[in-house]
């Protein structure tokens, strides 16, 4: 019977291979015809037989032939790694980019860039390599390590988060060291060169093979570990050691094209569709054909659609990143609900205090609302005296006090009410999603948002504050509606709705970098500044739409703090209790994503506030949302306003922006969380 079972297998085993490498040959051959010059495909098939003319063959072997087989090494390499994520981990959204491992070999890979060091390619690889084995372990310690649970894939995207941030501050801050590595950070094969092709090729081949020699083992690990103790196998021996094969693979690909999004969460998620019960002898090899056919099939389809002139400036990343999160929806889709015992952010971070603490903490936070913004007016890249701000307020101030007076207090208002409607709209989503660890940015809102604002500046430069506002609200909405749409099957499950936005979010950030370098690729200074959120050039009209948002809608979430509190409880209680759950969970969810994106607006992509900001306050006022909101409002506010009075004077006259100054704070908190979450 065994053999009966086993012979319809290895026939579609055969079959399925034979189809994938003639896919990838008929795919190859297309790539190679693709190109900016005039060769067209009778040329490239005489210069493959040996008959081509000199032109022809020196396009080919110095752009096209390297660029298809960087393709065909990140291909194996990260779908034979997303594979063994996914055993390690016993996890299907498990993946190179969801445990944040190309994010830290990509920051490892800028920070030797940043600092002028300029390394052959085996070092720039045992950097990347390092890098991400920090971020994978992170990842996998404070998700409890493996996880079949959706944390897994939450803790990694925060941690993804954290250190894209970091990437972004030293790519501002040494812009002229690291000048190609925008493009290259979404995962691009236009600057592979054969070079560290053939350099990184034995490391892809030996991690590979030692991987599939581990076939037999990693089969016992996906029994779980008392099983697999049980029959004699060394558990965190073979985790260990698979772990640190993956991450060689995932090192490699980044080495070479940098970090190409999701094809090591789809390869496997394919394979095991094709080959349901497929060993992993059999899985891990065919994962990495699946990988090629990714990568090749995104970078053919980005040439035919974009023209060759016009892709050459797109990552490759781009396309498979959008394919990923597609994927990555219908996992979460597909996944079965967490239930409804999880327990609310309140219950981990403090009860409330006493009415005297009560007390200091309002009274502490109205000293720092007026410390704050006034030693945001007097500190910059002049300093400027108390007494000058008082002839400035009464009109007696010169022209150049003036001038530096009046460029500051659109930035410190910017900074203020930004700030207070992120930390707001994290109290509703974290309430909603029952989830300390949610927040605007990782439910897509910031990134439909930011989309909608990058897309109208794309096409029509000199757009207004109020057009701004109105196209990142209309991304945001949009975002909004896709997230919840998508997460909604029978009710709203709180892991499947922040997964799905997390994906969303992906797309978001990667359509965002296309209309970037396809626009204006020149310019990435001023995308990153955008992207990480700044005050600069802000005006009093760009204040006026969050405030606005904040006058009208703080009110409105204040007024239902009760609904907010059952909110955060668990389902059933507000049923209980008669409260109408799908018409309060959206009207909050609404006015937390308008905030969001009038927010984004203002002051750009910002994270972290809404995620640091309802914590703090809970572990001040303890779980009460008449009190949590007010408070996390004004702590909102205030860290923005610390946050950016600080990146405009540490190394004035250049500026940090805001975002990445909150980053660099937040991350610590955020991991603080995390810990204290396990």
């Amino acid at each position: 019977m065994r053999a009966e079972v086993r012979a319809p297998q290895a026939v579609r085993t055969v079959a399925v291979s034979a189809v994938l490498v003639a896919l990838i040959a008929v795919l190859a051959a297309v790539h190679l015809t693709q190109g900016t010059s005039s060769s067209d495909v009778v040329d490239v098939v005489k210069a493959l037989f040996g008959h081509g003319d000199a032109q022809t063959v020196a396009v080919l072997a110095g752009s096209r032939v390297p660029r298809l087989l960087a393709a065909l090494l990140v291909g194996v390499a990260l779908g034979v790694a997303g594979a063994g994520m996914q055993s390690v981990a016993r996890n299907p959204l498990a993946s190179p980019d969801t445990l944040a491992v190309n994010a830290g070999a990509h920051f490892a890979v800028v920070v030797v860039a940043a600092f002028g060091l300029a390394l052959p390619v085996p070092p720039v690889g045992g950097v990347a390599f390092t890098g991400g084995l920090f971020a994978a372990v992170v990842v996998l310690g404070l998700a409890g390590g493996g996880s079949a649970s959706p944390r897994l894939v939450l803790v990694g995207s925060a941690v993804m988060l954290a250190l894209q941030s970091l990437t972004i501050l030293l790519l501002l801050m040494f812009e002229q060291e690291t000048a190609d590595l925008f493009a290259w950070g979404s995962g691009s094969l236009t600057a592979s060169d054969l070079r560290a092709t053939g350099q990184m090729a034995p490391v892809v081949v030996l991690a590979t093979a030692a991987l599939v020699a581990m076939g037999r083992k990693l089969d016992v690990l996906a029994l779980g570990d008392d099983n697999a103790t049980v029959l004699g196998l060394p558990v965190r021996r073979t985790r260990v050691s698979a772990v640190l094969l993956t991450v060689a693979l995932t090192a490699a690909a980044v080495t070479v094209a940098g970090p190409v999004g999701f094809v090591g969460l789809s390869a496997p998620v394919i394979t095991r569709l094709l080959l349901p019960i497929a060993k992993h002898r059999v899985l891990l090899p065919v994962s990495g054909l699946v990988g090629v056919v990714t990568v090749l099939g995104a970078d053919v389809a980005l040439r035919a659609a974009l023209g060759s002139a016009v892709a050459v400036r797109v990552p490759t990343g781009v396309i498979t990143t959008l394919a990923g999160a597609v994927v990555l929806v219908w996992l979460a889709r597909r996944g079965r609900s967490s239930g409804t015992r999880r327990q609310a952010p309140a219950g981990r971070v403090g009860v409330a205090g006493s009415k005297r603490r009560l007390f200091a903490t309002a009274a502490g936070l109205v000293v720092l609302l007026a410390v704050v913004p006034v030693t945001g007016l007097l500190v910059g890249d002049r300093l400027v005296l108390l007494g000058d701000l008082a002839n400035w307020i009464a009109g007696r101030t010169g022209t150049a006090l003036t001038f530096v007076l009046d460029q500051r207090l659109p930035r410190v208002l910017a900074a203020i009410t930004a700030g207070a409607a992120l930390a707001v709209s994290g109290c509703g989503i974290q309430s909603v999603s029952r989830n300390p660890l949610a927040e605007p940015g990782l439910l897509g809102i910031t990134a439909g948002a930011g989309l909608g604002a990058v897309a109208l500046i794309t096409a029509v430069p000199l757009a207004g504050a109020w057009q701004i506002a109105g196209a990142a609200g209309a991304g945001a909405a949009v975002v909004f509606a896709l997230v919840y749409g998508l997460a909604w099957r029978s009710g709203l499950d709180s892991d499947r709705l922040v997964i799905i936005g997390i994906a969303v979010w992906s797309a978001g950030m990667a359509l965002i970098t296309l209309l970037i370098v396809v626009s204006n690729p020149w310019d990435s200074a001023k995308a990153l500044t955008w992207l990480s959120g700044s005050t600069y050039g802000r005006t009093l009209d760009q204040v006026l739409p969050v405030t606005l948002a904040l006058v009208v809608l703080v009110p409105v979430l204040w007024a239902r703090h009760r609904d907010l509190d059952l909110h955060s409880l668990d389902e059933d209680t507000p049923r209980v209790l008669g409260m109408r759950m799908e018409r309060s969970r959206l009207v909050i969810l609404l006015a937390a994503g308008v905030l969001a994106a009038t927010a984004v607006a203002a002051i750009g992509v910002v994270a972290f506030v809404g995620l640091v900001a309802p914590h703090l306050a809970r572990s001040l006022v303890g779980g009460r949302h008449a009190r949590v909101i007010p408070v996390a409002a004004a702590l909102g506010a205030v860290l923005v306003s610390v946050a950016d009075t600080i990146g405009r004077t540490v190394i004035a006259p250049a500026q940090i922006p805001a975002g990445l100054v909150i980053a660099l704070v937040g991350t610590p908190y955020f991991v603080l969380v995390l810990w204290r979450t396990r």
